[in-house]
């Protein structure tokens, strides 16, 4: 685990969300370690994919949901009246389920977030080849598209469709990666290439990521979270959890009892 000392990348106090009239979360008081993957476990319909996307507020597209407590990213909390979602969105990265690439180029699909968020300032083709470059290597593209950097993204295949929405994050240089079941339409080849790209990314980036797969979560964290029916059961290192789990309910999630 890394160093509990330093500043939590995340900080939640007596969060707690309701769509309508469901309560979705219960007084989550939670601190995420920076630069390291933490795993969020549990089953179906117990607040994971909730909890994430609270973290850049994208719950909010949604007119009825309603929060209380508050959320910290770098000890700045997000509902504060001058938090700015679109530089909060800048900061908290978003990878889905499905690969979403833009119809557009290879090329395009990298430097769109860039392009978007830089404003007036203006950068040189050359820059934006760097940018390109760059970005590709973080995630292991590089070598596989460098070629056909102008070729449709859709053409892609899942893997590096994926791979690709997360180099789209990386040139506007946010802290954190949140990732909700990223590998969950890929093959097993696929899942193994991105849970290496995960790791490979720990360390410039705090990356939460929402899993049903317990192998994936004991191979591709370094911290656990489990949630059931809306509420914290346990926080631990990874390998703490599945050895040896404090709670029972726990154990019995891990163990296949339910879920």
């Amino acid at each position: 685990m890394k160093n509990s000392r330093q500043n939590s990348a995340i900080k939640t106090r007596d969060l707690n969300l309701w769509y309508g009239t469901f309560q979705a979360l219960y007084d989550i008081n939670l601190e995420i370690t920076p630069r390291a993957i933490t795993s969020l476990i549990g089953p179906s319909g117990c607040g994971k994919s909730t909890f994430l996307k609270s973290i850049n507020r994208i719950n909010e597209r949604l007119g009825y949901v309603r929060i209380s407590g508050s959320i910290e990213v770098h000890n700045k909390n997000i509902y504060d009246p001058d938090v700015e979602l679109v530089q909060l969105r800048k900061n908290v990265g978003m990878v889905f389920q499905r690969p979403n690439p833009l119809p557009t180029s290879i090329r395009e699909n990298i430097l769109y977030g860039h392009k978007l968020h830089r404003g007036s300032k203006w950068v040189t083709r050359s820059g934006e080849d760097e940018i390109v470059e760059s970005v590709l290597k973080q995630v292991l593209l590089w070598d596989k598209v460098k070629d056909r950097l102008h070729r449709r993204a859709i053409d892609l295949s899942l893997e590096e469709q994926q791979k690709l929405c997360i180099a789209r994050l990386l040139p506007v240089q946010p802290s954190i990666l949140l990732m909700d079941e990223p590998c969950s339409a890929l093959d097993p080849k696929g899942t193994a290439a991105v849970e290496e790209l995960i790791w490979e990314l720990r360390e410039k980036y705090t990356i939460v990521i929402v899993t049903h797969n317990m192998a994936q979560a004991r191979r591709a964290s370094e911290e656990c979270i489990f949630m059931l029916m809306g509420k914290v059961v346990e926080k631990s290192e990874t390998q703490e959890m599945f050895v040896t789990p404090k709670c029972k309910e726990t154990a019995d999630y891990i163990e296949g009892r339910y879920g």
